[in-house]
């Protein structure tokens, strides 16, 4: 870089203009400097003067330094349920979600041992090797590896967070796409963003065992382009839920004949899936055919429209714990202050407590320690597992909750 700063990250700025949803001219507008400047910024031909970074850092509402730590850019690509052209800002958007998530597991790790990551792995290098009946040996075994039964589970997301899977709840703004999921090599472990901007507790949970299904299932599948290849995928993934949310013999016990519309809201209940969601389960058992499952569908928009169902309203969407319950122990143990938290992540605490799941506002008194990570230990001790507001001019960038 010719002049300003030394040190500065382009890589943060793009993630920040990705976080924000900022065109480059808006940022330009809110900082006071042209387009130009900051496309250099970007370009790396120039990095901004010390009084404009620190406006540049007070207009986004992260910390100055953040602009100097060098980015972590190892994940796997990124599994989006909708590669429409029309999403690419909001596939940016929860990419760098994503990767704040990233930063902040990370840096949290540097004081606690996050849960063991225990996930099966297919090892498949490409849809086509991953059949129906792998599919649901797959799901049988990541409900047999975390000791979850045949029954409904209580809690989903408990059970990903407890096998070393980092989970992100925040409102997005896109309904079409309702998650993604990717591995942190630099972690050790996988992270799931899921969208929170519907409040339907039932299709929560599938969408979080959606994003389970790509993790145990495309791993090592790389980058999809390919319509046809990402479809197939999809449909995989909610194979893998259905199986793991309603396994095969104990869902199908529970089914009584005739299936009508009314018998599956009582399901509904007990399994905490939605009825759309058991038509597409019973069809893949053969216990509906197509034909069966269709007219159940068509009766199913008559009586109650295209999406929503009857005490969808009853189930509250899961919320994650692992990184909430983290900086909670760490606040109560005193290792960090609310400050001191702050500064070792470099974001704001609106940002923080929307990532991790803390009450807005959460930053700034103390909380109680519940345990679900425990504090590093010395270098002497054996470690159990391895491998694992501003000023008034500032934009706020509420919380999307």
């Amino acid at each position: 870089m010719s002049r300003g700063i030394k040190g500065f990250q382009p890589n943060r700025l793009l993630q920040v203009l990705a976080a924000r949803r900022l065109t480059q001219v808006q940022l330009a507008a809110m900082v006071g400097v042209s387009p130009s400047t900051v496309s250099k910024w970007k370009s790396e031909e120039q990095a901004p003067e010390p009084a404009t970074l620190e406006r540049l850092a007070e207009v986004v509402n992260v910390r100055p330094e953040w602009f100097l730590r060098s980015t972590i850019n190892d994940f796997t690509p990124p599994l989006f349920r909708s590669n429409a052209s029309a999403h690419v800002a909001a596939r940016d958007m929860m990419r760098a979600r994503l990767q704040w998530g990233q930063d902040i597991t990370v840096a949290l790790q540097d004081f606690v041992d996050l849960p063991f990551v225990n996930i099966p792995d297919s090892r498949a290098a490409h849809p086509d090797d991953i059949s129906n009946e792998e599919i649901e040996a797959a799901a049988e075994q990541c409900r047999a590896t975390w000791s979850l039964g045949t029954g409904p589970i209580a809690d989903v997301l408990l059970a990903m967070e407890s096998a070393g899977i980092v989970v992100v709840r925040e409102e997005t703004g896109v309904a079409a796409i309702e998650g993604v999921s990717t591995w942190s090599s630099e972690a050790k472990r996988p992270f799931v963003l899921l969208a929170a901007d519907k409040g339907n507790g039932f299709r929560s949970r599938f969408d979080a065992a959606h994003e389970l299904g790509h993790l145990v299932l495309h791993r090592h599948i790389g980058r999809v382009t390919d319509p046809a290849r990402h479809k197939a995928m999809e449909k995989q993934a909610h194979r893998f839920a259905g199986a793991f949310l309603l396994p095969a013999q104990s869902f199908g016990q529970d089914v009584s004949l005739p299936i009508t519309l009314d018998s599956l809201l009582l399901l509904k209940q007990r399994w905490g899936v939605s009825a759309a969601a058991m038509i597409m389960r019973l069809e893949a058992l053969g216990i509906l055919s197509s034909d069966e499952a269709t007219t159940l569908f068509k009766r199913r928009s008559a009586r109650w429209g295209a999406k929503a169902e009857p005490n969808d309203d009853t189930r509250l969407p899961e919320k994650p714990r692992l990184l909430k319950r983290t900086i909670e122990l760490l606040l109560s143990s005193g290792v960090l202050t609310t400050e001191g938290i702050q500064q070792h992540l470099g974001l704001a605490a609106v940002d923080i407590e929307s990532l991790t799941g803390l009450q807005t506002g959460a930053l700034s008194r103390e909380a109680s320690v519940v345990e679900l990570t425990t504090l590093k230990r010395s270098s002497s001790e054996p470690t159990a597992r391895e491998g694992t507001d501003r000023g008034e001019n500032v934009i706020p960038f509420p919380a999307r909750r």
